[in-house]
Formats: structure tokens, C-alpha cells, sequence
């Protein structure tokens, strides 16, 4: 079962989503709500999605006793969505004027908290000091906040995860920790390779699809180092972030980990979702490059190192296991001839395959799982579901 706090915040209209997916997966939602949370969502819609009655009187009646030490008692999971500033401090102070920061501190099972507040409240060292204290406690995870447009239309690091993510990391703390003692590298984003100081080339990925590997390995128990390029996405809980610019910066970090990581061995797992770019400009400027006077200019570009190839080829027997994405503009058997043509080139154990106009700037997908022997095609899913089904594909087949 799992308790969902909900507290006063705009964001509070995104937990009647998170109760959503929670119930599709099969869990029970016990929604309680603060008094603050009733001017932004209603009770009867709480109740309604949740088939359960919404508590917010920390004095109702309860079988066995109080109602805040019923619920902690009973939870496999308290979730609190969203998490104001006020009631970070209000945890980490101790303090349990509501059902909800009660429920919170008296429970026996993990507690998952997704902040939501304005950018200059989540960056002031008040609600520093307060994350820091929960962090040390050990007792509170927190998912997110991420950086992004908040409801007075600033933008900063403030915003509520996206409820996908945030079902997924409460699912995740009561589920399978079949990763465990793995160490698992993801690649993510695009590469940036400059052409001069002002301009670069680059791609349309958002990074999404690595971070949801990242975060639900990291859920599954395994140590995760996820390789980043530019993106504006927060780093998932539990996952040590390395951000690069270019293929090249990308190509050291890579060496780096897979040479031996600080526990003496080298990664497990790699993933390799990142959209490296193709090319570079052979030589980029040092000034930006104007236009008076120059009506046509032509850039140089030399190939980039192929990343998943040199890991392929550099790899000892079936160590590490090796994922690739083929992200292609053809479907159907041709997509499938295209991902085992890199299944094969590259000396890579699974190809996840997909089509551009699927993937880029969504937070679903549709793909198919390729190997040697077989393709799988998977409906239409979350990018955390995909990377469920991905890393299911990897347990199963190192425990061949």
C-alpha cells in the first residue's frame, strides 16, 4: 500500500497523475491531503481516482489507534507529491502539525519526496540546509526537483518531476533490486562539437530515454554512472553524473570508466543511448566567423570515433554487456535489417531500434528489442517503462 501526501502547491494537480500510474501497476493509493492542498485540488477527484476516502483530519478515527501511526505502519511506501519547502523543513526539523508530515515521520517504510517550489526558494540556503539534513538522516529520498518553467513562468531548478518518474522511483522502492552489485554506465543526450565560439552542431535529443535507464537501474540496485551531454534534465536519484561536450570529451569518459572504476573493475553494463554526432568541424574557429563580405563558406568535417564500435571491439569475451540504440527513419523489416547490420558490425549483445519520429522531444516511445536471434517489438510506453523492459533483457540474459 502506498500513502500519497499531497501539500499546497500549484503542482499539487500532477499527484492525481502519479495516483494514476500507481494504480495501473497495481498498487493501492491511500491519498491524504493537507488542509494548504484543498485550494488546488479537490478531494472528491483525489477519492475518486483512488477508490479510497481522501484523510486530512490528523484526529480521524482509525482502527488500533492514531491515524498518522496507522497509515505509517501499514505503508510499503509514503510519498509525498508534491514536496513544498515548508514541508522539507518541516521534516527535517521533526515537527508533525499535519497528518501528513505525521504520517511522514512516524513511518516504518521508505519515505520518497518530489520538491516543487519556485526556483529562488529551492536555491535558498534555508531549503539547502534543510535537503542537506535529510540527506545525512538517511531517512527521506528525494526525486528531483528539475530544471524548467514553474507556474509563474520563470524557469530554473524548482520544478516537480514529471510523474512518470516520479511513479516510477515509488514503484521502484518497493520492487526487485535485481541490479544489485552491477555496475552499470548509461550514455545520454547529444554531443555539442563546436564550430566556433558562438555556433555548434548538434541534435535533437533530449536525453529522456538515458535518464529513465539511469534512474530505474539505479532503482533496481545497481551502481549507475551515467555519461551526460548538454541537457536540462536533473540527475536521477541514486546515479553518480558525469557531464561531457563533445564526442570526444564523451570518448575520454568513457575510457575512464571502463578502464577500472574506483572499487578496482571495470563497468558491467554499458547503455549506450547517447546521439553522438557523426562529425566534427576539422578545425573550428577561434573568433565567430562573420558573414560581411563572404557569400558562400564551406566547413570541413572529419568523423568522429565510433564510440559503441571501439567498445565492442575492445571488449574481453561478453564483458561488458553491450546495449545500443539504432535510431533510424525507416520501419518494419527494415529497421530490423538496420539493427542487426549494428548488432552485428559492432559486437553489441541487444539493439533497442527505433524511429526518430517516436523518440525525439516525447516522453514515451515505441522500439524493438533486437538480438542475434530475435526482434521484440514493444507497443507505445513511457521511456521509464522502455527502460524496464531494456534492463529486464539485460538480467535475463547474464544470468544465462
Amino acid at each position: 500500500m502506498i500513502v500519497l501526501g499531497i501539500s499546497g502547491s500549484i503542482a499539487a494537480y500532477k499527484a492525481v497523475e502519479v495516483a494514476r500510474l500507481l494504480l495501473k501497476a497495481g498498487a493501492r493509493v491511500r491519498p491524504v491531503m493537507t488542509d494548504s492542498a484543498k485550494h488546488f485540488i479537490g478531494e472528491t477527484t483525489l477519492a475518486g481516482i483512488c477508490g479510497e476516502p481522501v484523510i486530512s483530519d490528523m484526529f480521524a478515527p482509525a482502527q488500533g489507534g492514531e491515524i498518522h501511526v496507522a497509515l505509517g505502519a501499514e505503508a510499503d511506501v509514503v510519498a509525498l507529491v508534491p514536496a513544498t519547502a515548508e514541508l522539507l523543513g518541516a521534516l527535517a526539523q521533526g515537527r508533525a502539525n499535519d497528518v501528513v508530515r505525521a504520517t511522514a515521520l512516524g513511518a516504518a517504510c521508505p519515505v520518497i519526496a518530489a520538491p516543487a517550489m519556485h526556483p529562488r526558494m529551492w536555491s535558498h540556503p534555508a531549503t539547502q540546509r534543510n535537503v542537506r539534513t535529510l540527506a545525512a538522516d538517511g531517512r527521506v529520498v528525494l526525486v528531483g526537483p528539475e530544471d524548467g518553467e514553474v507556474a509563474s513562468g520563470e524557469s530554473g531548478l524548482g520544478r516537480m518531476s514529471e510523474p512518470s518518474a516520479i511513479a516510477a522511483a515509488i514503484l521502484a522502492s518497493c520492487g526487485d533490486r535485481d541490479l544489485g552489485g552491477t555496475h552499470v554506465v548509461v550514455t545520454a543526450g547529444p554531443t555539442v562539437e563546436d564550430i566556433d565560439p558562438a555556433r555548434f552542431m548538434s541534435n535533437r535529443s533530449s536525453g529522456k530515454m538515458g535518464f529513465a535507464v539511469a534512474a530505474r537501474a539505479a532503482a533496481r540496485g545497481a551502481r549507475v554512472t551515467l555519461v551526460a551531454g548538454p541537457v536540462s534534465l536533473g540527475t536521477p536519484t541514486g546515479v553518480e553524473r558525469v557531464d561531457v561536450r563533445s564526442a570526444l570529451n564523451m570518448r575520454d569518459a568513457l575510457t575512464d570508466l571502463l578502464a577500472e572504476d574506483r572499487n578496482g573493475r571495470a563497468a558491467d553494463v554499458v547503455v549506450m543511448t547517447a546521439a553522438v554526432a557523426d562529425y566534427r568541424p576539422a578545425e573550428p574557429a577561434t573568433e565567430k566567423m562573420k558573414r560581411e563580405g563572404v557569400s558562400d563558406r564551406a566547413l570541413q568535417l572529419v568523423a568522429n570515433p565510433d564510440l559503441i564500435a571501439e567498445i565492442g571491439a575492445a571488449r574481453q569475451g561478453d564483458s561488458p554487456y553491450l546495449v545500443a540504440f539504432a535510431l533510424e527513419t525507416v520501419g518494419g523489416e527494415e529497421l530490423i535489417a538496420a539493427a542487426r547490420g549494428k548488432l552485428q558490425r559492432k559486437r553489441v549483445d541487444l539493439v533497442v531500434a527505433n524511429q526518430a519520429s517516436d523518440a525525439f522531444d516525447r516522453d514515451d516511445n515505441v522500439a524493438t528489442l533486437v538480438t542475434a536471434d530475435v526482434a521484440e517489438p514493444l507497443e507505445r510506453m513511457s521511456k521509464m517503462a522502455l527502460a524496464d523492459r531494456i534492463l529486464d533483457r539485460v538480467v535475463a540474459c547474464r544470468q544465462r
